[in-house]
């Protein structure tokens, strides 16, 4: 080769370079920009003195395709918003790709204005936790539970922080008209599922196998012997009640499920409620558990962004009909005695597809 082609291919190599370093640099500073004006928005305090009224609650939020319910919800002026997991779709390893996805999710305008004027809370399921169905064995969950709770705004000094896995708990509201958030997580601690051979289902029950890890279900007997609330709300990213179906759920480790119910009746806690997601539907399932005086309800509510639209799934706990269109949920709270709470799953023109109201003892 000539000198005069090896100085021609030597200055494209110095170009190419300079053009990838300037593209990285300025994918860098976009970051950054994007970054900084995150952190110019402020996100809404939460005010553990304030009596709650309306609660959102909602799940399987695809960070890049259209959201269209944040305006319908910011329109029922809810007091808190709940995330109850698949708030992005990471399922990744890489834990800067995982962050950039948050920060797409937060950077969306409608969302943006919910954070703003709407306290938040959450709790992660499978697709942000990183890995499809995951459970205790994936090697990036404390990376990614740290990058959770920054996009849950949660301060660098709680307790939260400082312990494994990302249950969390919150209570509202003076004696007598208390709500109390429990936040349960179900992927840190979580078995081992056993898969099935039967067409149409994915998992089969594992009799030994445990959902939240022991510390866990100290920490849970514990919010819940303890509780002064009127209305305890228990968010499960995955079905509490639910059976029939072949995918994730409670019942894959009956042991738990039995378990926490064991549990709610032991405890004396009033108004418990289950808040869940993960099944691309929405729905309403109950159950009476012996020793409690009420009805116990799991309200599903899973599909911010999308649903499966041909779903047609048992339940032998359901109340009215499968809702297999873009849904959110919403409770109201009468607090005039006694108290009443209505629980509805919501769509785009803020229809209600279903709804319950249970008045608490």
């Amino acid at each position: 080769m000539s000198k005069r082609f090896s100085s021609f291919f030597l200055a494209l190599i110095l170009i190419g370079l300079f053009a990838n370093c300037s593209t990285s640099n300025s994918n860098e500073t976009a970051d950054s920009s994007a970054e900084d004006k995150l952190k110019s928005k402020k996100a809404a305090r939460i005010d553990s003195s304030a009596v709650l009224t309306t609660i959102a609650f909602g799940s399987c939020n695809r960070q890049d395709l259209p959201q269209p319910l944040w305006q319908p919800i910011i329109a029922n002026d809810p007091d808190l918003w709940v995330w109850l997991g698949d708030n992005i779709y990471g399922d990744t390893q890489d834990m800067e790709a995982m962050k950039a996805m948050y920060v797409q999710q937060k950077q969306q305008p409608d969302y943006q204005n919910l954070y703003e004027r709407v306290p938040v809370v959450g709790i992660w399921d499978d697709h942000d936790y990183g890995i499809n169905d995951g459970g205790k064995f994936y090697h990036k969950k404390q990376e990614s539970r740290d990058l959770m709770l920054d996009f849950l705004d949660v301060d660098n000094g709680a307790s939260i922080r400082q312990r494994e896995g990302g249950y969390q708990s919150y209570i509202f509201g003076p004696e007598g008209q208390q709500v109390k958030v429990i936040l349960l997580d179900t992927r840190y601690f979580r078995d081992t599922l056993l898969i099935s051979e039967t067409p149409g289902r994915r998992y089969e029950p594992n009799p030994e196998g445990d959902m939240l890890g022991e510390e866990q279900w100290i920490w849970l007997e514990k919010e819940l012997k303890e509780s002064t609330a009127q209305l305890n709300i228990i968010g499960s990213s995955i079905q509490v009640i639910a059976e029939d179906h072949g995918f994730e759920k409670w019942a894959n480790l009956p042991e738990s499920r039995e378990r926490v119910f064991q549990m709610i009746a032991s405890s004396g806690a009033q108004g418990v409620v289950f808040l869940s997601g993960d099944r691309h539907i929405g729905e309403i399932s109950k159950i009476n558990i012996s020793g409690v005086p009420y009805p116990v309800y799991d309200i599903t509510s899973s599909g911010l962004t999308h649903v499966y639209e041909d779903a047609d799934e048992d339940n032998r706990h359901r109340e009215g009909d499968l809702v297999a269109q873009l849904n959110f949920g919403i409770i109201e709270i009468d607090w005039q005695a006694p108290i009443k709470v209505t629980y509805h799953i919501k769509g785009e023109e803020n229809q209600a597809y279903q709804s319950v109201q249970v008045s608490y003892p």
